[in-house]
């Protein structure tokens, strides 16, 4: 991946030279972080996407009512501020930790 590593092979063992965390190389982690983090947050969207779309369908083909697709588009929707306020913590919590200097 696009992480700077290069790996060599002597013959018997495969050698990853991992470079030393200066602060660039900790800015360069954490812009990499927040890629992987967007990249969740979009996957969590399209899920919201596809339930919604189910429910919807549900509704035309008069399976379920329209309180009870309101009430689970509402729930769909609180799952996915949950999910997603997670992932930013979580990623707020990294950022902090790969920038702090030891």
């Amino acid at each position: 991946s696009d992480l700077g590593l290069n790996p060599g092979n002597d013959g018997k063992l495969i050698r990853v030279p991992i470079p030393a965390l200066t602060e660039d190389r900790r800015k360069e982690i954490v812009k990499r972080l927040h890629h992987v983090a967007e990249d969740h947050r979009v996957a969590l969207r399209n899920v919201r996407r596809d339930a919604n779309e189910h429910l919807k369908k549900l509704l035309k083909d008069k399976l379920m009512s329209e309180d009870e697709e309101r009430r689970a588009l509402d729930d769909v929707q609180k799952l996915t501020d949950g999910h997603i306020a997670k992932i930013d913590q979580a990623s707020k919590a990294k950022e902090k930790e790969i920038l702090e200097v030891k």
